[in-house]
């Protein structure tokens, strides 16, 4: 796939983590991307964060992403075409301190990435609401569980697991309110 100025966020997080996949690279799509993807696009963010699964070189994932057009600058990579740079924060891939992560396979057309589950991407936005209280990611949470199938159950014993009842309590009622 060539990437261009009107490739969206999940085109361009599909196309990399497909990329890298055939490239022997097992990196998993977390973080803002994730929710672009499970929303379907009605949240945008600036970048494609991926946790990468085992040993890789530098080297390597400087080769494998310059075959897309990317270069390195600092501790991102950007495109000459399109607005969209990436990140590879350090793992392990964890939710808050559950390690115990099953990625999903995201398609778009031929193209395969792994992502967060839309489950555990509402956990992921949750968690920085949760240790940060940042609002934004609490509205996001929100936005994936109305855009996607999510296992309420599996999130409501995880929130209690991190001792964030009360804040899991306001994440329902945020939900249950008219979107």
């Amino acid at each position: 796939m060539t990437l261009t100025a009107t490739s969206t966020l999940p085109e361009v997080a599909i196309a990399v983590g497909d990329h890298l996949r055939h490239c022997g690279i097992t990196a998993v799509l977390t973080g803002g991307a994730c929710v672009s993807v499970y929303t379907d696009g009605a949240y945008l963010s600036k970048d494609a964060d991926f946790v990468i699964q085992g040993m890789v070189r530098q080297a390597a994932l400087d080769r494998a992403l310059a075959e897309l057009g990317f270069t390195r600058e600092g501790d991102c990579y950007v495109h000459p075409d399109t607005r969209f740079f990436l990140e590879f924060p350090p793992g392990p891939l964890a939710i808050g301190a559950d390690l115990a992560i099953r990625p999903v396979e995201v398609r778009d057309g031929d193209k395969v990435t792994l992502a967060l589950s839309p489950t555990d991407s509402c956990r992921d936005r949750l968690a920085a609401f949760y240790h940060w209280q940042d609002r934004q990611s609490l509205h996001l949470a929100v936005a994936v569980a109305r855009h996607r199938a999510v296992d309420l159950e599996a999130i409501r014993k995880w929130s209690r697991s991190e001792g964030s009842d009360a804040a899991f309590k306001m994440f329902l009622r945020e939900l249950r309110r008219d979107g």
